[in-house]
């Protein structure tokens, strides 16, 4: 810095405004601050900034989810980053791949760094261990799952309603052996929407076989090896809810391999790209993520702002959208025979 002030002849007081968005230095002088820096490859460290500003702010807000290349997480990060830029943050995210341990890690790791805020999709069941970093005053924002032994913001979905919406849209279009493969019991997430599912057929008064409910699947590879034994079995689901997105694709993979895409009706939960452009287009339970991201950078933003106000635990309604996969009618009602 003290280079540069040398050589655009000005008080390292004054780069440093400059430097630091700070008003005070005309156009000119900060046009030759910034010619200044470029000749000498000058970079801001922004920890020592940090380090000398009274807020102390980093302007680096954690993102903590559970898979950054899935489409959902992408989304997700995507929408938050939109939403953090407009108030001067830039996002830093992790991966958490449902490993309590690795979720403890990378908390420790952000706040030792300073971070400005946590957004957290947690692999972990209990969150007690935030308590100090809570009442420190760190802006901390739960998203798709809830935050249990602490209470701070959230932003959520439905899930039992959306798992419903899906079981119930596929029952309405004559199904009645339905089966649903889930994630791991124990993420808040599955369990609702097991539960949604079961409270359709209950609905439907359709007795719910515990044979046609499969949790812990993780991957496609898994999702397309249960779907295949399905399909293999004496007797066979005529329907299917996959309970996240890359069970979906699991899915198709196994009913297209086994020639049975527009014979097995099929409804995933989450959205992805090229859904609509599969054949048949797939019927979802759609997240509005882009809102998501939305409404959990508003929070911190707002948090970051001095908002002391209660937590704030929204939760957003899912959508059924049709195209095609979710309205294959069952062998017994299917007039053509397909």
């Amino acid at each position: 810095m003290k280079d540069v002030a040398r050589l655009a002849g000005v008080s390292v007081k004054t780069v440093s405004r400059v430097v630091n968005g700070e008003p005070g230095a005309s156009a000119a002088v900060r046009e030759r601050i910034l010619q200044a820096a470029e000749r000498l490859d000058y970079r801001h460290n922004l920890g020592a900034s940090t380090l000398r500003r009274k807020d102390s702010r980093s302007g680096i807000v954690g993102a903590l989810l559970q898979d950054v290349g899935n489409s959902f997480s992408a989304g997700l990060l995507r929408a938050l980053e939109d939403a953090l830029r407009e108030g001067g943050l830039s996002v830093l995210a992790a991966s958490l791949d449902e490993e309590p341990d690795r979720e403890r890690d990378i908390v420790s790791d952000l706040v030792a760094r300073r971070a400005d805020g946590l957004v957290l999709m947690p692999a972990s069941e209990r969150h007690e261990y935030l308590l100090s970093e809570h009442r420190a005053g760190l802006p901390l924002v739960f998203v798709d799952r809830r935050p249990h032994g602490l209470d701070c913001d959230s932003v959520t979905i439905d899930n039992r309603m959306g798992a419903k919406l899906a079981t119930a849209h596929l029952i309405a279009g004559g199904h009645r052996r339905i089966a649903m493969l889930s994630d791991l019991h124990q993420i808040e997430t599955a369990k609702e929407r097991i539960a949604g599912y079961r409270a359709a057929l209950e609905e439907a008064q359709i007795g719910f076989d515990p044979l046609l409910l499969v949790h812990g699947v993780r991957s496609e590879e898994e999702a397309t090896r249960v779907v295949a034994d399905f399909l293999d079995s004496t007797d066979p689901p005529t329907a299917l809810v996959a309970g996240r997105n890359i069970i979906t694709v699991g899915a198709v993979r196994a009913l297209r391999s086994a020639g049975m895409v527009r014979k097995v009706a099929l409804v995933g939960f989450d959205d992805f790209p090229l859904a609509d452009l599969i054949e048949p287009g797939l019927t979802v339970i759609r997240q509005d993520v882009r809102r998501i991201g939305a409404e959990v950078g508003r929070i911190l933003l707002g948090r970051l702002a001095g908002d002391n106000g209660p937590p704030q635990h929204l939760v957003l309604k899912p959508s059924l959208i049709r195209r095609g996969s979710g309205e294959i009618l069952p062998p017994n009602l299917d007039p053509v025979g397909r």
